[in-house]
């Protein structure tokens, strides 16, 4: 009898749980710049809080899902400008996640250490340098052996926050980029290969000899894959890693986190660094939403930015976030509210499992 009343208490305390787990569970879609990041730290979060599926689908495509609250939360590469800030509706808060870089990742067998700088980048994109033994890239890189074979670009065909960090740097330091290309989510190149996302871009340069094309520098290092140095604003050729990426972070970060660190003068810099954002609405009761689904998503946005979570960061090739972005942002998470009141949430113990 008493084993029967036990197993009855057990099989109800669980589906108690696997209920609240249930109602609690959180969407996301967006950016596939921090999704190997994302993919890792999510499922570390549902051990000891909600589970979390997340749609990897570019960086425009998650501003549109939260637009149309079809998901908990977007993630996004670039910052929503004051216009588009002002098309959502309603006020939207900006979560820094970890820092990255875009790195030109290129197949060349036997050649390593190759040095780029933003005007040849410009000449391949635009077609004016279509041979990697050409003299501008030779000159560059007297001690390497570059081949005589045709380049292949690679670029993103989603709309990308990736594509518009790299444009972003580009069109500041490069006039004929500026001109030509642009910056944006989205652009028309003049010659080169599409591709989708992240693993898209990687994937094509990792199977076709003399292919280059921009990725993030997460990708690069997870498959090992060369990228270039690239020449930053001191006249440094520096390569995309956790120091030098963190570098770029070392500027004057606004209280809504919204900051561009490309091109910074930090003479130990990566170039093309930056930020990548989880962004949701600051009130949570809209759309049906349950106070139950506010806290699981204040408390995933917790442990984020915790030193759990950062840490994960770290181990998938992201920089973690300087100390006065988690100032700036834990002040941002804890503004977030439930019908105007601020948010509670149960404080999460990785080392236990445990939420009190």
């Amino acid at each position: 009898m008493k084993k029967t009343l036990l197993f009855t208490a057990i099989t109800f305390i669980i589906a108690l749980y696997s209920c609240g787990k249930k109602e609690s569970a959180l969407s996301g879609a967006g950016a596939t710049f921090p999704a190997p990041y994302y993919n890792i730290v999510f499922k570390e979060y549902a051990k000891i809080g909600s589970n979390v599926t997340y749609g990897a689908i570019g960086s425009g495509g998650g501003i549109r899902s939260l637009k149309d609250q079809t998901v908990d939360f977007g993630a996004t590469d670039v910052f929503l400008s004051d216009a588009e800030l002002k098309d959502m509706g309603t006020e939207i808060v900006h979560i820094p996640t970890s820092l990255g870089a875009v790195v030109l990742s290129y197949n060349l067998k036997g050649v390593k250490e190759l040095k780029l700088t933003a005007d040849i980048i410009s000449d391949i994109y635009r077609g004016k340098i279509t041979k990697w033994n050409d003299t501008k890239i030779k000159d560059l890189n007297p001690r390497l052996d570059l081949p005589n074979k045709g380049i292949t670009a690679v670029y993103r065909s989603d709309g990308s926050g990736t594509t518009s960090v790299f444009s972003e740097y580009m069109s500041k330091v490069n006039e004929a980029w500026k001109i030509e290309i642009g910056e944006g989510k989205s652009l028309k190149f003049p010659v080169g290969i599409a591709a989708k996302g992240n693993p898209g871009v990687a994937g094509i340069v990792a199977e076709t000899e003399g292919a280059i094309g921009y990725i993030g520098s997460e990708y690069a290092l997870a498959l090992n894959m060369p990228s270039a140095l690239l020449q930053n604003s001191a006249g440094n050729f520096i390569a995309a890693d956790t120091k030098s990426i963190s570098a770029s972070a070392n500027v004057d970060i606004p209280n809504d986190t919204r900051v561009v660190i490309t091109n910074s003068p930090n003479p130990e810099a990566y170039p093309i660094s930056t930020f990548t954002w989880i962004i949701a609405y600051k009130e949570q009761n809209y759309n049906a939403r349950s106070e139950v689904q506010a806290k699981s998503l204040v408390g995933l946005l917790n442990y984020i930015i915790s030193e759990e979570g950062q840490a994960i960061a770290n181990k998938t090739h992201y920089a973690p976030l300087p100390p006065v972005a988690l100032e700036k942002t834990k002040a941002i998470i804890e503004s977030m509210t439930f019908e105007g009141k601020r948010i509670e949430t149960y404080q999460l113990s990785v080392a236990k499992g445990t939420r009190h």
